[in-house]
Parts: C-alpha cells; structure tokens; sequence
C-alpha cells in the first residue's frame, strides 16, 4: 500500500464516524426523550442512568474518533 491509499482509508474514515458522531450528538441533543424511549423499550433503565450513559459513550466515542481516525489522517496529510 502506498501512502495516498492510506490516507484516503483515514479520510473515509474520519467523515464516516465523524458523521456517526454528529448524528449521534444531534439526535442526543434535538430529540433525547425520542432516544430515551426508543433504548428503554430494549434496556430498562433509569432515565438519570441513561443520561449519564448516554454523554459518557458520546464522549469515549469522540475520544477514540480523534485518536484513531482524525490524528493519523492529518499525519498523513502533513507527511505526505
């Protein structure tokens, strides 16, 4: 594999889960009571402890998203 095949993977990468991510955020944000229902039907579950939840798995979720898909894309941007 050379370099550029590389960074197009990160590329895609990055705007895929960046778009997961956004999606995530925004239906968290815009409709929680929708997404509260929706997971309780499945997971029984306190509505404090779901919220807690919910910002927690956003959060580990964004920090491997920078980690693991942003950061080695803009490496291989500034090195190639």
């Amino acid at each position: 594999m050379d370099i550029q095949t590389i960074t197009t993977f990160f590329m895609w990468c990055t705007v895929i889960n960046g778009g997961i991510l956004i999606l995530w955020a925004g239906f968290s944000m815009l409709a929680p009571d929708m997404v509260y229902r929706t997971q309780n039907f499945w997971f029984p579950i306190p509505r404090e402890t779901f919220n807690v939840l919910m910002y927690s798995f956003i959060g580990i979720f964004k920090i491997l998203f920078l980690l693991f898909n942003a950061v080695p894309y803009i490496s291989l941007l500034i090195i190639g």
